[in-house]
């Protein structure tokens, strides 16, 4: 208010004046309220009721303190403070500072109008009317930029508190909270549940730029354990996200229900730990269905390959490597001489040697586990 207070020094406004304007303070706080309703929209319907009483009386302070500025008996910083506290409450109401801009310029010149009309008649010299005028607009001036510094505050305050709370439901994801923390997360957050969600790991310093390419309603977090970033986009159309992580060092986990992200997130931290080239965790199923259980993988394959632990590790070896190609090509010979690039008759003499060290080949129990066994090898 350091302007107003200055312009007030400048203007003697003496006490038959100031009483002619207290006296006019409540029609003319009515008039503003009234044109304000009228010019500008966002306001038509807020200014009725309790509401209306409030910012009736709100209007009334204000014109008040103004008052006590012009006869020398403030020094400002109220009328600040509440203009301030005003701007802070429209972001709450959820209108623009637009909106209350124009509702100042609106008061503004209903105010002055109203002033002017008492001042003149009570005797206010015709030196001092232009005195009068630049005081009334500088506090106007002032009380608007002081609305302005709250409700970018409140903006602020409120855009940090939001990503909190849409930080703190991507944590209840990732750790498989209940439905029901779920949804007093995704409340607070004043988040939209999809019907799907798919996790991408990715290096923390990736997160952020990653996500600003995707979907609004996408969750990120960039601080979690070994630099690593995750992102949980919703009904995600897979094809398009791979094609937008193309540069990035991402981990794409599958699609899961909402509820269950923290499925997602689990494989795609269990293909980052497999391998550094896993992209798409769909591509390698295999491999994630074989190592899910490291130790059961273990023992199965010492199992079902015990029989070639007798012979020399060079022979043991190219016999898995047969048995494998044998499996997997459904006992076609040519084909399985083409995959190991071998003859034909050398095929033959090997699965002879096979048939021999498991005499129960033809088994279906058989074929699955040495199936699962030899799985991973050469992959």
């Amino acid at each position: 208010m350091n302007h107003a207070i200055r312009r007030a020094s400048e203007l003697a406004l003496d006490e038959t004046t100031v009483t002619a304007l207290r006296a006019a303070v409540k029609t003319t706080a009515d008039e503003v309220v009234q044109a304000i309703i009228d010019e500008v929209p966002p306001y038509a319907n807020a200014l009725s009721g309790r509401m209306g009483g409030t910012i009736r009386r709100a209007v009334r302070t204000a014109l008040g303190h103004y008052l006590d500025l012009a006869s020398g008996n403030a020094t400002g910083g109220d009328g600040g403070d509440a203009a301030y506290e005003l701007g802070r409450g429209e972001v709450r109401d959820g209108r623009s500072m637009d909106a209350l801009l124009s509702a100042y310029r609106v008061g503004a010149r209903v105010a002055w109008r109203c002033l002017a009309a008492g001042a003149v008649p009570a005797g206010l010299p015709a030196a001092e009317v232009a005195k009068f005028a630049e005081l009334t607009f500088a506090y106007i001036d002032e009380l608007s930029a002081a609305s302005a510094a709250g409700h970018a505050d409140e903006l602020a305050a409120r855009g940090r508190a939001h990503e909190r709370h849409l930080e703190h439901l991507a944590r209840d994801l990732l750790a498989g909270a209940s439905p029901d923390v779920l949804l007093a997360s995704v409340q607070r957050a004043g988040w939209q549940p999809p019907v799907s969600l798919t996790a991408v790991l990715l290096p923390a310093v990736q997160a952020r730029p990653a996500y600003r390419t995707l979907d609004s309603s996408t969750l990120v977090l960039d601080d979690l354990p070994d630099a690593t970033g995750v992102l949980l986009v919703p009904d995600a159309d897979r094809t398009h996200l791979l094609r937008q992580l193309t540069d990035r060092s991402a981990v794409v986990g599958p699609a899961r229900p909402w509820t269950c992200a923290s499925a997602s997130y689990a494989r795609a931290v269990r293909a980052r730990s497999l391998s550094a080239d896993i992209r798409d965790t769909e591509d390698h199923l295999p491999e994630l269905v074989l190592s899910a259980d490291a130790d059961a993988f273990a023992d199965l394959r010492a199992r079902a390959l015990a029989p070639l632990r007798t012979l020399p590790v060079a022979t043991a070896r190219r016999l898995e490597e047969t048995l494998r190609a044998w499996l997997l090509h459904q006992g076609r010979r040519d084909e399985v001489a083409a995959a190991l690039f071998v003859h034909p008759q050398t095929v033959r003499y090997r699965m002879s040697q096979l048939r021999e060290l498991f005499p129960d080949l033809a088994s279906p129990q058989r074929v699955l586990e040495l199936t699962l066994a030899v799985g991973l090898r050469g992959s």
